[in-house]
């Protein structure tokens, strides 16, 4: 199994353990392969919700720039409401869940179609 796949696995697993919530696989894993190479580097693959500049990272890298989002609240209460989701003592907030729970919130699917 290559690494990219054990890490599906690992994100898979959290999502039906962790959060209980049901995912939509190919979804899944266009988003990681997006992500590229910082899936597999400890810090680069974890959001810290309690990091505004991180918070900020997301909004303007992966919303504005990556999925062409104009900027307005609705994108910050997105990030607030997937911080919340994901639960503040959860210490496992892989970067490649956060960014497919966005996509889904904010009704971006058809980006990685």
């Amino acid at each position: 199994m290559s690494k990219f796949d054990e890490k599906l696995e690992i994100y898979a697993s959290e999502f039906k353990n962790t959060i209980k919530m049901k995912i939509d696989e190919d979804l899944l894993k266009k988003v990681t392969k997006g992500l590229g190479p910082s899936i597999y580097k400890e810090d680069a693959s974890k959001v810290s919700c309690s990091d505004k500049s991180e918070l900020d990272r997301v909004k303007a890298n992966f919303l504005l720039k990556k999925l062409g989002l104009e900027d307005s609240p609705k994108l910050d209460e997105a990030i607030k409401e997937v911080c919340a989701e994901m639960g503040s003592s959860n210490r496992k907030k892989f970067r490649a869940m956060f960014y497919y729970m966005l996509v889904k919130k904010l009704k971006q699917e058809s980006f990685y179609a």
